[in-house]
C-alpha cells in the first residue's frame, strides 16, 4: 500500500477550502475513507481516559461536536500514518495529556488571557 504525503487533506478530513473556490470542483481523495475515520472516531471517544476522547471533550467545548469529530479523525488518519511509515503500535497519550502542560505556559497564557479582560494580575506563589 502507498502510504501518501498529503494525510488528511487527501482524505477531506480537513474543511479548509479557499472562498473563491468551487468545494464540488476540489473535491479529490477517498470519500469512503472520512465516513469509516468519522465513525472510528465516535467509537473512539467512548474510550475512557484516551487521548482521542480529551482531545474531542476540548475541541467540542469551543467548537461544536461535528467540527471536534472531524478533529479526532484527522487526529487518527495522521497517527495511522506515522504507524505505517514508522513501523510503530499506537500509544495512547492519555486523558490528561492536555492537563501535562508546563505551568510555565500555563501562567503564561492565562495571565494574558485577564489582561485582555481587563485586569491587572500579581503572581505569589502559596506556602507550602
Amino acid at each position: 500500500m502507498h502510504i501518501s504525503s498529503r494525510g488528511p487533506a487527501y482524505v477531506r478530513a480537513t474543511t479548509r477550502v479557499p472562498a473563491s473556490v468551487d468545494p464540488i470542483a476540489c473535491a479529490k481523495g477517498a470519500h469512503w475513507l472520512k465516513t469509516t475515520l468519522v465513525q472510528c472516531s465516535w467509537a473512539a471517544i467512548k474510550k475512557k481516559n484516551s487521548y482521542l476522547q480529551a482531545q474531542y471533550h476540548r475541541i467540542k467545548a469551543r467548537r461544536g461536536p461535528k467540527k471536534a469529530i472531524m478533529a479526532v479523525a484527522a487526529s487518527i488518519l495522521t497517527a495511522i500514518y506515522h504507524m505505517l511509515k514508522d513501523g510503530t503500535t499506537y500509544q495512547d497519550l492519555g486523558y490528561n495529556h492536555f492537563n501535562r502542560r508546563s505551568t510555565d505556559q500555563q501562567k503564561t497564557r492565562l495571565i494574558k488571557r485577564l489582561a485582555d479582560l481587563g485586569y491587572a494580575v500579581e503572581i505569589k506563589p502559596l506556602a507550602a
